[in-house]
This record gives C-alpha cells, sequence and structure tokens, in this order.
C-alpha cells in the first residue's frame, strides 16, 4: 500500500529492544562498562590534580591555566565523539539509538547553576572530584559532600 501524495508513510517497525534483566549478560556488560568508565574518570581528575581544592581555586583566580588545558581538551574530546560516534556506528554498543538530549533553561536551571559555581569557588570542589578526593584519603572533602548532600535534599523537598 503506497501513501497517498503529500502524505508521510508510516515509519517502519522499532527493532525488538534488547532486555536487560538484572541476571543477564548485557545487563553486567553495563555494569561493567560502568564501573570502567567511572574508574578512568576518577583516574583522570585525579591525574589532572582537580581532586585539589587548592589546586583547582588557584585555577579560579587565574593562576594556574592547567585546568583549563584539561577542561578545553575534554570538551574538544566530547564533541568530536558526538558528532563522530552517530555517523560511524549503527547504534551504540550500550543501546538500542543514540539519543538528543535537548537543552532547556530556565529560571531552576540557572539559579542552580550560580549555586554550583559560588560553591566552587568558595570551596574548589564540585560532586565527582570530591568523591575521587575521597580515594585518595582526603577526608576533608566529606564537608564539601555534605553540602552538596543537604543542597540536593532542599532541591528535592523543594520539587514536591
Amino acid at each position: 500500500m503506497s501513501a497517498a501524495p503529500g502524505l508521510a508513510k508510516p515509519a517502519p517497525a522499532a527493532a525488538p529492544k534488547r532486555e536487560a534483566t538484572p541476571a543477564s549478560p548485557v545487563s553486567l556488560f553495563r555494569a561493567l562498562a560502568t564501573l570502567a568508565s567511572g574508574a578512568l574518570f576518577g583516574f583522570g581528575l585525579s591525574y589532572a590534580g582537580m581532586i585539589r581544592p587548592e589546586v583547582v581555586l588557584s585555577f579560579l583566580r587565574f593562576q594556574d591555566w592547567g585546568l583549563l588545558l584539561v577542561m578545553g581538551g575534554a570538551v574538544m574530546v566530547v564533541v568530536l565523539v558526538y558528532q563522530l560516534a552517530p555517523r560511524l556506528m549503527a547504534r551504540p554498543v550500550l543501546d538500542d539509538h543514540f539519543h538528543r538530549h535537548p537543552s532547556s533553561w530556565n529560571r531552576d536551571t540557572a539559579l542552580g547553576a550560580a549555586l554550583f559555581g559560588v560553591g566552587w569557588g568558595l570551596c574548589g570542589v564540585c560532586p565527582g572530584p570530591a568523591i575521587a578526593g575521597l580515594g585518595t584519603g582526603n577526608w576533608d572533602l566529606l564537608w564539601a559532600l555534605g553540602g552538596i548532600s543537604l543542597g540536593a535534599l532542599a532541591h528535592g523537598l523543594r520539587a514536591r
């Protein structure tokens, strides 16, 4: 059956979705991939010095440009991968299709970004490096993580 002129043809049926039950090889592979990427990310944060608040604060005071190079390099890699991967691969390794996440800015997003920036500027810590820094025995980062947790709790209570 053909579509009438000017009308769109119906979309082809979607491929069957792979189920990821807790004991399936797909979920095990996802868990291992998540663990490996998290470990690599934590190692990268540590190697770049981002787990040391004094390094981050000297970057934010424009005294040390090393983290600018690290962040700029990371952004370039992500932009390249986001642009090239969908063109070079039929589908991602751990999903059925590539996802686009539209950006939406509103007052809450702007306020959250501002609070994050103020917190980062005051103590030189953001969540990822704080968690990675605990692995090095920097227990002072627990104070920053406590503040981050309280902020997340306040947001959750406000959102109800």
